[in-house]
């Protein structure tokens, strides 16, 4: 999938176009086919390098996604593949794919 990374901290320049391994669903997750990502001020304290990702989470920034479910891992019982959704993330909303 494709996503942004952070290449240099600091400046928006800073960011860059990178391919990365598509996630996969955990338990109590789903995976989101992102169609909208927004932009928060922890995602720009993160750029600049003062925010880091809690332990386990995605270091590709982005922590409020919109978009289509594709998958669900086990234990997920309310949503299913094609249902539209928007959800808060721990990190790796800048991506095509999101947990």
């Amino acid at each position: 999938m494709r996503c942004i990374e952070i290449a240099t901290f600091g400046p928006p320049e800073g960011l860059r176009l990178a391919q990365r391994p598509d996630p996969v669903a955990g338990p109590g997750e789903v995976l989101i086919a992102v169609r909208a990502a927004g932009v928060n001020r922890p995602d720009v304290i993160q750029r600049y390098g003062k925010y880091p990702p809690p332990p386990g989470a995605s270091d590709i920034p982005g922590l409020e996604v919109a978009g289509t479910v594709r998958a669900v891992g086990p234990g997920v019982a309310r949503w299913k593949p094609g249902d539209q959704v928007c959800a808060l993330v721990s990190g790796g909303g800048y991506a095509e794919l999101s947990v």
